[in-house]
């Protein structure tokens, strides 16, 4: 069944392409106030679909895919600004993703973006922090399927955000493949666990935070299982789970495992969860944890709706640009002067261009040079390097390859992103970016109007402004060796007026 169309533009929509679960959230927001319109939750166990070689099962992504379908019906009439599908750590490690995520967004209808661990992070604490507001110092944890996340925070300010290579699923395929519950598999893999974690142990530490909440698959299982017991009124205590391994090495086997408040869908990893909880809570001195309503999927929905406020002001990726300048020792004023050089003649070649496209090339030109700092010599190499791989709030890693891969072609030959030239977006957006470079290439303010641009199917001619002949002669010269680059790739034709 569909959702009805709205025309008021009042739904949001999170999509949470999950290593166990996916989920799909739709909302509405008023001020403060939140309104869940439906939720969705599918278990597809995308992660235990990961083979020795890190690539996805065909079998694996046949599950993803159904799914996505039955979500792409429920998107219907919901404007394609308020929908945001992100993936998160199996999609991190898959080495088929991009196969994977060309069909995922063919089913779904909408794009599907990658997010780092450390954003992933943020986006939780986000919706925690929303849903349950708090003026306390907070630790925050989420166990996904592959992946823990761990926040500390106060009111709706992350202050130290980290994600950790263990979760649900992993640590269940590794430990409890075979179905089999054994003292000896339950101390194996708290002893794993506790590996991955233990790095945590001083940035997390106890002293900095009053309370301990948890978020998401499962620790709302642990929780409603406790509370179906009796044994706590839904808090996890170290006692407690103590207990809830002692019932599964009763059982023997998940098969035989009867708890009551444990879903058939959670059966396959709740030992692995349950190990990760223990070490979590012996480790890190927490007493109880208490579930929490918000998670990554709400936070998603937050996060979009500040991204779409008019000013943009309160867009987190705005905040990272300016800390990257700051870190890198950005030359402020060249990369203003390259932005609004930009900007003028990408609205020329786009004049309908998307407000996304055109805060994606001023972040790529306030960018452009963060690999200076590296080295002088091929710095949009070393630009493009530290784009991709950088942890940049607010950012999916999609959109920071996007962003990499118009540093890497603010100069220089044009060859190394023949794949990028088939997108008509970004190729718009890299022609405006190495002109304007060029138009600023003497560091100084541009003396002279932004040149014209006309097109005419492959054809791109650039109209200097009159009397440029004589007084920019160096700029010229620089413009005939651009449109001899763009001769060579076939893609277009630059002439120069």
């Amino acid at each position: 069944m569909t959702t009805r169309p709205d025309p008021a533009g009042r739904i949001w929509a999170s999509i949470d392409l999950g290593s166990n679960s996916f989920r799909l959230e739709l909302a509405r927001l008023s001020g403060e106030r939140y309104q869940r319109v439906s939720y969705i939750k599918e278990a597809v166990r995308l992660g235990a679909g990961l083979d020795a070689q890190g690539m996805l099962t065909e079998e694996a992504m046949q599950r993803g895919l159904n799914c996505l379908q039955g979500f792409g019906e429920q998107l219907v009439g919901i404007a394609p600004e308020r929908i945001r599908a992100v993936a998160t750590q199996t999609l991190r490690e898959a080495r088929n993703r991009n196969a994977f995520l060309a069909r995922a967004e063919a089913v779904l209808g909408h794009p599907i973006e990658v997010i780092a661990g450390r954003e992933e992070a943020r986006l939780i604490f986000a919706g925690v922090a929303r849903l349950q507001p708090s003026d306390k110092p907070r630790l925050v944890i989420d166990i996904g399927g592959r992946s823990t996340e761990m926040i500390l925070g106060h009111g709706r300010k992350p202050l130290l955000a980290e994600s950790f290579g263990v979760g649900s699923v992993g640590l269940s395929v590794r430990f409890f493949a075979d179905g089999r519950y054994t003292a000896e598999a339950f101390r194996a893999a708290q002893v794993a666990a506790g590996a991955e974690l233990e790095e945590a142990l001083t940035l997390f530490r106890p002293e900095l935070w009053q309370e301990a909440l948890g978020s998401s698959g499962t620790v709302g299982a642990v929780s409603q299982i406790l509370a179906a017991s009796g044994k706590t009124d839904g808090r996890i205590t170290p006692d407690a789970l103590r207990w809830c391994v002692a019932q599964c090495l009763e059982a023997g086997s998940q098969d035989k495992l009867q708890l009551p408040g444990l879903k058939d869908d959670r059966r396959p990893v709740v030992a692995g969860g349950l190990c990760i909880l223990y070490t979590l809570l012996t480790q890190f001195g927490i007493d109880e944890l208490l579930p929490t309503k918000g998670a990554l999927r709400q936070g998603v929905i937050f996060d979009l709706a500040e991204r779409l406020q008019p000013s943009g002001a309160r867009d987190p990726r705005a905040g990272s640009v300016t800390e990257l300048q700051e870190r890198f020792e950005v030359d402020v004023a060249q990369a203003e002067r390259v932005a609004t050089q930009a900007e003028l003649l990408y609205r020329q070649l786009s004049p309908k261009a998307a407000p996304e496209l055109l805060r994606e090339l001023g972040w790529a030109a306030a960018l452009h040079e963060v690999g200076m700092l590296v080295s002088h010599h091929d710095h949009h190499r070393h630009s493009a390097y530290v784009i991709a791989h950088v942890d940049a709030a607010g950012f999916s890693t999609n959109q920071l390859q996007r962003l990499a891969g118009l540093a890497l072609g603010q100069r220089g030959g044009l060859r190394k992103l023949e794949a990028q030239l088939n997108d008509p977006s970004l190729l718009d957006q890299l022609i405006a970016l190495r002109l304007a470079v060029i138009l600023c290439h003497a560091r100084t303010p541009v003396a002279v109007a932004t040149p014209r641009l006309e097109r005419k199917g492959k054809q791109l001619t650039l109209h200097g402004p009159k009397g440029w002949s004589g007084e920019q002669a160096r700029t010229r010269y620089l413009l005939k060796e651009e449109a001899e680059a763009w001769s060579r790739t076939g893609v277009l034709e630059l002439a120069l007026a």
